[in-house]
């Protein structure tokens, strides 16, 4: 059995999921993907893990930076998993290449190079937003981009961070990278 619960954001509603144990998904209710590691007959439901991941936001969205990682379950591919295991380790208010991320799972798995495309995809299948800090991966160029959220949400969450945004700048739509 699956269970969900609501947090309302400065930034919009927030749904979470859960298996009754662990968080498998926090998403922005508008949001691309939106609870797709979800059945469709969750429950609403208060849990622990539930309490404790809102607390962590209330740290967050509060400008202070969370102590502690609600227990979390990533449904996801082992490539997937990689890539997330990876955005977990970018520190608040600093950020990540898509090629960098790339680089660092190539020379895990001792290959020469690894698709930054791949890479992409994996981010913004991110069913765990904010803890698993998908927000905190830019283009090469600094371009804010990708986000399943939306790029005004990644911009508001990048400043909350205090991150230098002097050095990103938001591709106009259409434009190309």
């Amino acid at each position: 059995m699956q269970y969900i619960s609501h947090y309302d954001s400065p930034l919009g509603g927030i749904t979470l999921g859960s298996d009754g144990e662990s968080l498998i998904g926090l998403w922005f209710d508008d949001q691309k993907y939106f609870a797709d590691t979800l059945d469709k007959q969750a429950l609403v439901k208060e849990l622990l893990v539930f309490e404790e991941t809102k607390r962590w936001l209330d740290i967050y969205f509060g400008g202070e930076i969370p102590d502690f990682t609600p227990k979390l379950l990533m449904k996801c591919s082992k490539f997937r998993k990689s890539v997330w295991d990876i955005m977990l380790q970018i520190p608040h208010g600093h950020t990540m290449t898509y090629g960098q991320i790339a680089a660092k799972i190539a020379k895990e798995n001792g290959l020469d190079k690894m698709s930054a495309q791949a890479v992409g995809n994996a981010v913004s299948h991110n069913s765990i937003s904010l803890i698993i800090p998908c927000h905190r991966v830019v283009g090469t160029n600094g371009s804010l981009t990708g986000y399943a959220g939306g790029i005004d949400k990644k911009v508001q969450l990048l400043k909350l961070e205090k991150a230098n945004m002097e050095s990103f700048f938001i591709p106009k739509k259409g434009s190309a990278l």
